[in-house]
């Protein structure tokens, strides 16, 4: 059969609400235009994130049930712990409550003032944990990642020659190189198992270890396998069990490609390096076999590691996604290209390309299609990745807007409804003004900063 059908039956349901526009005009007004601040009940679709809004399996709610509770050494742990190493393959496991308690703790007990953490492209709470600790996230995307609408199938990958340039230089300031799989700042874009083996060869010569952040390593596996010669006939378990073999660890938010409504993971090779952050857990999240979740959570969790590699899943996850990418594309919706595993982005620059730079064009997107047509999605661009360097606004490379897709939840007519409705957008878009800063946070601007509008709508 051509048609690609949704590989699980609805067993529950949400109802979903409907406000008008003059009343959502109302809400994100008060919410002082951050999407972030709209109570839930007042989303129609929420494209917000993929991260802890996806739906739980059968399998995974009964692993509720059963979860133990123990305060140490609980059952649950470890069977969790089975779960991780026979994915990751990595000699220690530690649980935490989500992916940027992985980070804090990674950076705060290996990371020193004055360092560099090379990456592909760090994501927003990476970067910031990075920098918090003094030290410098240098991002370092291939050089196909520029041209946002070329259909190079690997734009996530790592610049290999500006990696050994860095190392070169800095050889002792690199305490690790971080690879983000797939590339979520970069547009949702996979990194390529030739670019992972490189990546792996310069970081063994140097002496360095080489991390994972996996949050969506079952997705980046699954298009090795669609895009990357020599791994068609190859499950997705065993393409990502290959990606980690070149690796020396790995961080997880799993709330993403482990199907958790909560929980994270960190889980390395080296004894030195463990201890340090199993110190650290202790103090601030939990016992090492708890790390902060319940039982129950960790039952959901070794679960849903499974349930991810599943590739019938993946097949329909990807073809979904694709669906909304193409159909955007066709209506001349400015998009990346090709399209990635949890969202399509769009570009907002080019959208709105009558608004400047200082009137935050992905943000005002944002606000529009809430605003038109009850959808909550993300700005990954000027907010969140502007920086204020000497009193000058410095402005990224992209000013993206994610439409992101929560696992298990969404059917065909409900990205059916965000297609027609983005095509109306489309059509007014030239009414669109600007926003500004009203307050601005230091540390992760898009969480919590408020807005004015510039201009009437």
């Amino acid at each position: 059969m051509k048609t690609i059908i949704e590989p699980f039956k609805i067993k529950v349901v949400e109802p979903i609400p409907f406000l008008d526009k003059k009343t959502r005009r109302k809400i994100i007004a008060e919410a002082k235009y951050n999407p972030f601040k709209i109570p839930s009940k007042y989303v129609t679709i929420d494209l917000l994130t993929d991260s802890g809004t996806g739906a739980m399996s059968t399998a995974q709610w009964a692993g509720i049930i059963s979860g133990d509770e123990s305060y140490a050494g609980a059952r649950s742990f470890y069977k969790f712990e089975e779960a991780v190493k026979s994915t990751f393959g990595y000699k220690h496991v530690l649980p935490t409550h989500q992916g940027r308690a992985a980070e804090r703790l990674l950076a705060q007990a290996i990371i020193k003032k004055g360092d560099i953490i090379p990456g592909n492209t760090h994501f927003d709470t990476t970067q910031a944990n990075i920098e918090i600790s003094g030290a410098t996230a240098l991002n370092l995307p291939c050089k196909e990642s520029k041209d946002l609408s070329s259909d190079y199938p690997f734009k996530g990958n790592i610049d290999t020659d500006a990696l050994r340039e860095v190392l070169e230089e800095n050889r002792d300031r690199v305490p690790f190189v971080l690879l983000t799989i797939t590339n979520n700042s970069g547009g949702g874009q996979p990194v390529s198992m030739a670019n992972i083996k490189v990546t792996s060869a310069i970081c063994k010569e140097f002496g360095i270890p080489l991390l994972f952040d996996a949050a969506r390593f079952a997705e980046n596996a699954y298009f090795i396998k669609l895009r990357e010669n020599g791994y068609s006939d190859k499950s997705p378990l065993e393409i990502a069990r290959e990606i980690f073999s070149y690796g020396d660890g790995a961080l997880m938010s799993m709330k993403k490609d482990a199907f958790g409504n909560i929980g994270g993971l960190i889980t390395l090779n080296s004894d030195e390096w463990i201890e340090k952050i199993r110190n650290l857990l202790i103090l601030t999240e939990g016992f090492p076999t708890y790390g902060g979740l319940a039982g129950r959570d960790l039952e959901a969790l070794a679960i849903g590691l499974q349930e991810i590699v599943d590739e019938e899943y993946l097949k329909y996850r990807i073809a979904s996604t694709s669906y909304l990418g193409k159909h955007l594309d066709s209506l001349g919706i400015p998009v990346v290209k090709p399209f990635g595993g949890h969202a399509v982005y769009i570009d907002a620059r080019s959208f709105l390309d009558h608004l400047a730079n200082e009137q935050l064009p992905g943000w005002s997107l944002t606000v529009a299609m809430y605003e038109e047509i009850g959808v909550r999605c993300c700005e990954i661009g000027n907010v969140m990745f502007g920086k204020v360097v000497n009193g000058k606004y410095i402005w990224p490379d992209k000013d993206l807007v994610r439409l992101a897709i929560p696992r298990r939840v969404y059917t065909q007519s409900h990205v059916d409804y965000v297609i027609e409705g983005v095509a109306a957008l489309a059509e007014q878009k030239d009414r669109i003004k600007g926003l500004s800063f009203s307050y601005r946070p230091e540390v992760l601007p898009h969480f919590t900063a408020e807005f004015t509008k510039v201009g009437v709508w």
